[in-house]
């Protein structure tokens, strides 16, 4: 693997484009707590799914539930080999209010992904927040994954995906979504899939207590105190009775969900060093250590939050040959504990 870059300056295209996302991130947050769902759909860029392969991998979209209007999209890389291939479930970020599987930004991601790793990456949709409160993601994620296991299902992925290795993966609030279907898929019994891994790229969490880099102004960049404290009010139930240290918001703090006897699958958490959430990622990492499950720590040390999908970074291309090592290690323990 290359050393890891550490780019102390931002380059100027960065910091304009991280001036606009905020800009219109807040232009669609109303004090209300309602999206402009119009405004968003003017300005966010969409991509189709291509059977057509782009940038060597072809995609296509699968509907889970028309109801429910869930569906994923499924990203194929065009590899030499004739071998399987690991299965990435994702789930996106945008604090459970924004974005989907066809989101630019996300389209672009999960190629990458499966061209660099390589891997079979299916980009799963939930329904979003405030139009839908907790638990509707949650259960939206899981429900994702009991499709991909039910056999009648199968033809929905090519033939090469091997759901006996399939990772759970996700970025800010999808971080905290991979991580609640992990803990939910341990309390199911699937038939065709096998959890091996979860990749949680800086995941959305918090609690009551302000943390020091919360309100260090130098780490709101890619995401704010008021943006996060939006987020968290969208997804609350509507008959109350929560407060940011409940376990879903505050995963390792004083009412966190016991995870010791659960059959939790190795996590790989990736942190920014210029990230407001960076304390509530390592306590989350050192919560799993202190659990006695097996966990590994990647931070940027100058990155911000959302720094993945800003492709002009060094940093932004190195985190996939970090996510590729962390898949690798965890086929190769998988094949030596067969052996055995």
């Amino acid at each position: 693997m290359d050393p890891k870059p550490e780019t102390r300056n931002l380059p100027l295209i960065t910091r304009l484009k991280l001036c606009l996302l905020s800009i219109i991130t807040n232009l669609c947050m109303h004090p209300d707590g309602t999206v402009n769902r119009f405004l968003e759909d003017l300005i966010v860029t969409k991509s189709a799914a291509n059977p057509t392969p782009v940038e060597g991998v072809k995609s296509y979209d699968v509907s889970i539930d028309p109801d429910r209007e869930l569906w994923f999209r499924v990203f194929v890389p065009a590899v030499s080999t004739s071998g399987k291939l690991p299965l990435v479930l994702y789930y996106h970020g945008g604090g459970f209010s924004f974005n989907s599987p066809d989101s630019g930004p996300y389209d672009g991601l999960c190629r990458r992904f499966a061209r660099m790793i390589p891997a079979v990456v299916v980009s799963a949709s939930y329904r979003l927040t405030p139009e839908n409160k907790y638990p509707s993601q949650y259960d939206d994620g899981i429900d994702g994954l009991k499709f991909l296991d039910d056999e009648r299902n199968r033809k929905s992925l090519p033939e090469n995906a091997d759901l006996q290795r399939c990772f759970v993966s996700g970025d800010s609030a999808g971080g905290n979504l991979a991580h609640q279907v992990c803990i939910r898929a341990s309390q199911n019994k699937f038939q065709q899939i096998k959890v091996i891994g979860l990749v949680a790229l800086q995941p959305f969490f918090g609690g009551e207590e302000r943390t020091a880099s919360e309100l260090s102004p130098e780490n709101w960049r890619g995401l704010t105190l008021y943006q996060t404290d939006f987020y968290w009010r969208a997804l609350m139930p509507v008959d109350g009775g929560w407060d940011r240290d409940n376990e879903v918001i505050n995963v390792s703090g004083p009412r966190a969900m016991d995870i010791s006897g659960v059959d939790f699958p190795a996590t790989l958490v990736v942190v920014g060093g210029r990230d407001i959430l960076q304390d509530w990622q390592r306590k989350y990492y050192e919560w799993l250590k202190k659990l006695g499950k097996e966990a590994r720590l990647e931070e940027y040390r100058y990155m911000f939050h959302g720094f993945y999908a800003f492709t002009e970074l060094d940093e932004a291309t190195h985190v996939i040959s970090v996510i590729k090592d962390f898949v690798n290690n965890q086929i190769n323990k998988m094949k030596y504990s067969k052996r055995f």
